[in-house]
């Protein structure tokens, strides 16, 4: 699931000591655009994604895990980004997080009149 908007607002890092070693957490809010905009809470977990360098007021087009957990018969929902893209003026990506190999060029266009140069 993919989520668009701009940063509104970095929150402290969070650290603590679970079974599997030490954990790092940072939650990001974005503002959607629209009419009536809306705030999205988004945990950054470890340091897979750097967040430490994009400003606030940057537009983002986050790439999110939705996760929910139950707890004492009540249910919460977590947002976990694994890919965070920074959009420039146009909303087109500028960066990732390196995840994915560019996409490939397109294929040739064959213009009429071009010899065919096929031996068949």
């Amino acid at each position: 699931m993919e989520i668009k908007g701009k940063l509104f607002k970095k929150m402290p890092v969070q650290t603590g000591q679970g079974r599997n070693g030490e954990w790092k957490k940072q939650e990001i809010i974005l503002e959607q655009e629209g009419t009536y905009p809306r705030k999205v809470c988004v945990a950054v977990w470890g340091d897979k994604l750097d967040i430490a360098s994009i400003a606030e007021g940057t537009m983002l087009n986050v790439t999110v895990d939705v996760e929910s957990r139950e707890w004492n018969d009540k249910w919460y929902t977590d947002l976990k980004a694994w890919k965070i893209d920074v959009l420039d003026a146009n909303q087109s990506p500028q960066s990732g997080s390196g995840d994915y190999p560019p996409p490939p060029p397109p294929p040739p266009s064959f213009e009429s009149g071009q010899p065919d140069d096929l031996p068949f």
